[in-house]
């Protein structure tokens, strides 16, 4: 039986967000930001929730009928972008004291390429005790397809090692050199992929 997928409304915001908390509790670049277990239970949600609205604001939001696993997606068309302080925004309003909120957002917009338009994934996450299902291939695979038939390039910020290796697989690879993060943080690994072409059976 296929994985049904639908994109999601401001109504699912709820049951997204312990999900997203979830997939990410090991998570390298989320230990970084919020390296306390109890801060990280604090204030880890909130953060996902904004990312949660603006990506609904201007992207789109797939999950799994069941909610069992989210990927946000924005559309990034070519060019510099204008100037965005979106970073201290969101520091700001999520969790004042922690500049590592604002230091992850300023770097990856740092080294974003603009130089053609592209679908963004910003994030997903898959319910722990539902990984391994091919839940994270299947709700990535409709907007790739889309991609293909367009001939629009996909972006993504790997967070982990392993999570490189899965998106190697379904046809990124990786744009430079890893980036490490400020402050002794983690390595991130920039993943760009070419619309695919199939031969004609």
């Amino acid at each position: 039986m296929g994985v049904r997928i639908r994109q999601a409304t401001a109504a699912d915001r709820e049951a997204v967000l312990p999900l997203v908390d979830a997939a990410f509790r090991h998570d390298p670049v989320s230990q970084w930001i919020f390296p306390e277990a109890a801060h990280y239970e604090r204030v880890h949600g909130q953060m996902m929730g904004a990312f949660f609205d603006l990506v609904l604001k201007h992207g789109w939001v797939d999950v799994t009928e069941d909610l069992s696993a989210v990927a946000m997606w924005l559309p990034t068309p070519a060019g510099e972008p204008e100037p965005d302080d979106g970073p201290a925004q969101l520091r700001a309003a999520v969790d004042p004291d922690n500049v590592r909120i604002e230091l992850v957002g300023t770097f990856t917009a740092a080294h974003h390429p603009h130089h053609r338009e592209h679908a963004y994934l910003w994030i997903i996450a898959v319910d722990p005790e539902r990984q391994g299902e091919g839940l994270g291939t299947a709700l990535m695979q409709p907007v790739l397809e889309q991609c293909d038939r367009e001939g629009t390039a996909a972006y993504l910020e790997a967070s982990s090692g392993r999570s490189r290796e899965l998106y190697r697989r379904r046809g990124f690879a990786d744009l430079g050199e890893p980036l490490r993060l400020p402050d002794g943080g983690p390595l991130m690994y920039p993943m760009w992929r070419e619309p695919q072409t199939y031969p004609q059976k």
